[in-house]
């Protein structure tokens, strides 16, 4: 979060289904001890407790998540770049461009030598 509370950087990874036990093992994989973590309530992300992290839920008592302030950032990163996951099999790569778009906005300068650097330097990728 910078000055303004407001999001510097965002992690996107697809888990296998929103389960107490899916939670744990995501947090144990990708949150830093310590870190303080908002939620939309749903009972699922106490899990992120047992990676010694804070959950703080932000209960949204009858409105969708995307219509509280704190989670509107979400919504714009997402529908910004895609406007529906229709496959399953692309959420990794959906999730990890829209991440890359978010972490990068305040870059844009160095747009150009990041493109030609990501252009040369990665390889082929097929689809299996």
């Amino acid at each position: 979060m910078d000055d303004e509370v407001h999001p510097d950087r965002i992690k996107l990874t697809p888990v296998p289904g929103f389960t107490t036990e899916a939670i744990i093992d995501w947090s144990k994989g990708h949150l830093s001890p310590g870190c303080t973590v908002l939620t939309d309530g749903l009972a699922c992300f106490g899990g992120v407790s047992a990676a010694n992290c804070l959950p703080i839920p932000i209960v949204a008592g009858g409105r969708k998540p995307d219509e509280l302030p704190e989670f509107r950032w979400v919504k714009t990163s997402l529908s910004g770049a895609y406007h529906a996951f229709d496959f399953g099999k692309y959420a990794d790569r959906y999730l990890a461009t829209i991440a890359y778009r978010f972490n990068c906005r305040f870059q844009l300068k160095t747009l150009p030598e990041r493109l030609l650097v990501a252009a040369v330097t990665t390889g082929p990728r097929p689809e299996a």
